[in-house]
């Protein structure tokens, strides 16, 4: 079983989605809209929802090259 990370994310402006984001160990991304249940790109992601995206990712894969530091070094 792979390791993943979910988030929910409702925006604060129009559209007003609610997104669940899954990040697995080996980068795959999935972005799901809780009000329609279809998946998303990064692409459809504006504001507020892409800023948390961004942050995300970043300190995902911070935590990662960490982890991996420790392992081998």
């Amino acid at each position: 079983m792979m390791n993943c990370e979910h988030f929910r994310f409702v925006e604060k402006h129009r559209p007003y989605r609610d997104l669940t984001f899954k990040f697995f160990a080996d980068g795959k991304l999935i972005i799901l809209d809780n009000n329609t249940d279809r998946v998303i790109t990064p692409r459809d992601l504006k504001g507020d929802s892409m800023d948390f995206y961004v942050r995300q990712r970043i300190a995902f894969i911070k935590k990662d090259l960490v982890a991996k530091t420790i392992k081998y070094a």
